[in-house]
């Protein structure tokens, strides 16, 4: 159909706009963004589609993906590359495989042993292969245990426990007069990325650092190990990237471009990504004699984890020694793409994503979500062959390279940088599946339209909607009364905003690309995350043992896919945003005030001589120094600019529901194009090219990885950061700054709803 052809038979947009707390039953009303003869052709489609996925494929497809280790540089990361693309092919897609050449060291020498202070002791630094699971046992294609972008070193020196080594850790720790400085120090996997662990040891001086997994939160304390149960067993590991990806994600030395092989390349040394300190990861039976070897403070209860042993701080008189060194080697990463040229709009895509490659066997990360988009790629394939085209051009990715730091898909976004500014409507993401509850994120922009498409799927066990499901769940784990009350009477659940650790990041926070998070998830009980034993053996006993959530994943991104590329008029929605950034801008206040109030008390205490008590009344704890009451922060811009907001999503509203109510009329066919040049723009706005202070390749001005959480997202990350970093000078100008993009996106806003307007 000619795009002329499409505009005269719509005629009634006839958009849904659920009012507050009225759930409307989805086949009582046209789908949001579609004409009531365009939606029914639409949702025959997608329940043609929603019947196609099968478990048994998707069984089959892990158990062949899953079969050996694919890591970057594995020849079995190549072949199931190479295995993609044929399957994209036969489905139909129009196929190929692009080709990246990043950094990816290996270890050659790994060596952690007690020195002094207790008995000599060696640690492992392996997992021993299990009899029962028989892909455990292919040592000779295992990476080893090790975190990737850890700085070579080769250190001895006292070991002092810092609890998940975050900045707060640390603080207390100067507190009770523990310095870190000239030490290794031993931190627990959680409440940070791993990152930021080595991160913070090394701004406070430490010379090494490892990361061991506690049972408390990631062992025989959370119920049965490994094979037994689901649990980390006492040898298992965490790999991970430790590179300083909140600075930077993707290929380290080729920061803000594609790695192709005549790009212009960092040395090694100038890499800022790359740790200050050696780092390595460990298991909790390697832990453990390093730990009771301690002496000094007894930690405080909230920093004692699940071993049986008294936690010591130190430092001493545990000495460790620490040896890290690494093949510093260029390898070539794999990214498929597959396309299905749109019939309508070929030039605005939709994208979808999840990565192929694993640190070991990677059931189910990555594995268990890119099974699902396979069996997507195939439903859309059977449906083209039954005669549906899409209006917009899909694109269906299978990203190399995600484990050591999101390298396919950064490289791949930066190299089509321009392109994806231009043509793309939005980028969903998967990566890995699970069991249970319908988890997603992302821009609030499409937080309606990812609401619609959960009413859209069918839970395998309840046999509710999945968002029906997610709602009891919700109501049932809220904390207040008014939280659940909001559950209740909102017609949308609210979705977290999206931070990093997955492949959305370079499309959401570099291209400004809107962009959502799907997965399921919370009732698997996961224990082995970046362990030899994340394979089909695990998943298929463990986790979703029937495949019936990869098919639900199937249908929620099919559903998706279909809808955003099929829309008359693309379904983003600005109520639920601008209700979300009010959210946010009650946050930053609130903390702002917090942190004023904390000032004074601390001040206060200090004056009065009032400390907080210690285990060892010999050592008493350092005071604080006091601090100067930070000034009132000028709010005053985002609070106008929010009000315009509000008001401009209040506008667009009212343009749609103008539209419903004169069902004789329509926007001209050039204004309904305009408008969806507008709405995919609508996210480009909330970026700038400045990009964030002393991170400028995170452009987005409302979603970021916390510079000391790294996955964790922090909303207005400028000015939460300020403030909490007690940069006073800055969260002022960041709230400026913040201000004119949020105006700036009202008047986009304001301006694609004056388009839909009625033609007089």
């Amino acid at each position: 159909m000619s795009r002329r052809a499409l505009l005269v038979s719509i005629f009634c947009i006839c958009l849904s706009v659920a009012p507050v707390g009225n759930h409307v039953i989805a086949e009582e009303q046209p789908l949001y963004g579609y004409s009531a003869e365009s939606s029914q052709a639409e949702r025959q489609w997608e329940e043609k589609l929603r019947a196609i996925p099968s478990p048994e494929n998707l069984r089959a497809y892990m158990k062949l993906l899953s079969a050996h280790p694919h890591h970057v540089g594995s020849p079995y990361d190549k072949q199931n590359a190479d295995w993609i693309l044929g399957k994209f092919k036969e489905f139909g897609l129009d196929a190929n495989i692009e080709q990246f050449d990043v950094l990816f060291p290996t270890p050659k020498e790994r060596a952690v042993e007690l020195v002094e202070g207790g008995p000599k002791f060696v640690a492992k630094l392996q997992e021993p292969a299990v009899a029962v699971d028989p892909t455990s046992g292919q040592q000779s294609e295992q990476l080893p245990t090790y975190n990737a972008y850890s700085i070579d070193g080769d250190v001895t020196a006292e070991l002092v426990y810092v609890n998940y080594g975050v900045p707060e850790d640390y603080e207390q720790l100067e507190r009770m007069g523990v310095s870190v400085k000239g030490k290794i120090v031993m931190a627990r996997y959680f409440h940070s990325w791993r990152g930021i662990k080595p991160k913070v040891a090394a701004e406070h001086g430490a010379v090494g650092c490892l990361i061991y997994s506690d049972p408390h939160e990631d062992g025989f304390v959370q119920g049965g190990t490994f094979p037994a149960g689901p649990y980390r067993p006492l040898d298992g590991v965490q790999r991970g990237s430790v590179a300083d990806m909140p600075l930077y994600p993707g290929d380290p030395l080729t920061p803000g471009v594609g790695a192709t092989k005549g790009a212009k390349r960092l040395k090694v040394e100038e890499a800022p990504t790359i740790t200050k300190i050696p780092v390595l990861p460990i298991s909790y039976g390697d832990a453990q004699p390093l730990l009771a070897a301690l002496g000094g403070r007894v930690a405080p209860e909230s920093w004692r984890g699940g071993l049986g042993i008294t936690y010591h701080l130190g430092p001493g008189p545990a000495k460790v020694h620490l040896k890290v060194k690494s093949n510093w080697e260029i390898k070539p990463i794999y990214d498929v793409i597959g396309k299905i040229p749109g019939s309508v709009y070929p030039d605005e895509w939709v994208i979808r994503g999840n990565h192929h490659d694993g640190w070991v066997n990677g059931a189910e990360d990555p594995i268990a979500g890119q099974i699902a988009i396979l069996e997507e790629a195939r439903a859309l394939g059977e449906l083209l062959k039954a005669g549906w085209k899409p209006k917009r051009t899909i694109i269906y990715c299978a990203w190399d390279g995600e484990e050591p730091g999101l390298l396919g898909s950064t490289e791949w976004a930066e190299q089509h940088y321009d392109e994806l500014r231009a043509h793309a409507v939005a980028y969903v993401n998967s990566d890995s599946n699970g069991r249970g509850y319908f988890e997603v994120e992302g821009s609030h922009t499409l937080e309606k339209f990812s609401n619609d498409v959960a009413r859209d799927v069918t839970d395998p066990e309840t046999k509710l909607s999945v968002w029906k499901r997610d709602q009891l769940h919700e109501i049932a784990e809220a904390k207040t009364a008014e939280k659940r009350e909001e559950i209740r009477k909102r017609a949308d659940l609210r979705i977290p905003a999206l931070g990093s650790g997955s492949d959305y990041t370079a499309f959401l926070q570099h291209d400004g690309v809107a962009s959502l998070n799907f997965g399921f998830g919370g009732e698997d009980q996961g224990g082995i995350y970046h362990s030899i034993y994340d394979d089909f053996y695990w998943f298929s006993h463990f986790s979703d043992t029937e495949f019936v959530y990869g098919r639900a994943l199937a249908q929620a991104g099919g559903t998706a896919m279909m809808r955003l590329a099929d829309a008359d008029l693309l379904p983003f929605e600005f109520g639920d945003f601008a209700d979300t950034v009010q959210m946010y801008l009650k946050e930053l206040k609130a903390l702002a005030q917090k942190s004023q109030d904390d000032i004074r008390e601390r001040n206060r205490e200090i004056e009065e001589g009032v400390f907080q008590a210690t285990n060892d009344p010999s050592k008493p704890l350092v005071p604080p120094l006091s601090e100067t009451v930070p000034p009132h922060l000028n709010f005053a811009p985002m609070e106008n600019a929010v009000d315009t907001l509000n008001r401009s999503a209040a506008e667009y509203r009212n343009a749609v529901e103008q539209i419903n109510a004169k069902g004789s009329a329509t926007p001209s066919a050039a204004s309904l194009a305009e408008v969806n040049k507008l709405l995919i723009e609508s996210e480009r706005r909330l970026t700038n090219a400045e990009g964030l202070p002393n991170r400028s390749w995170f452009k987005h001005q409302l979603y970021a990885p916390g510079f000391y959480t790294g996955y964790e997202v922090k909303t207005v990350p400028a000015v939460r950061e300020a403030i909490e970093l007690k940069h006073w000078k800055q969260a002022d100008e960041a709230i400026v700054v913040v201000a004119r993009v949020l105006e700036s996106e009202a008047a986009l806003i304001s301006s694609a709803a004056q388009k839909l307007a009625v033609d007089k």
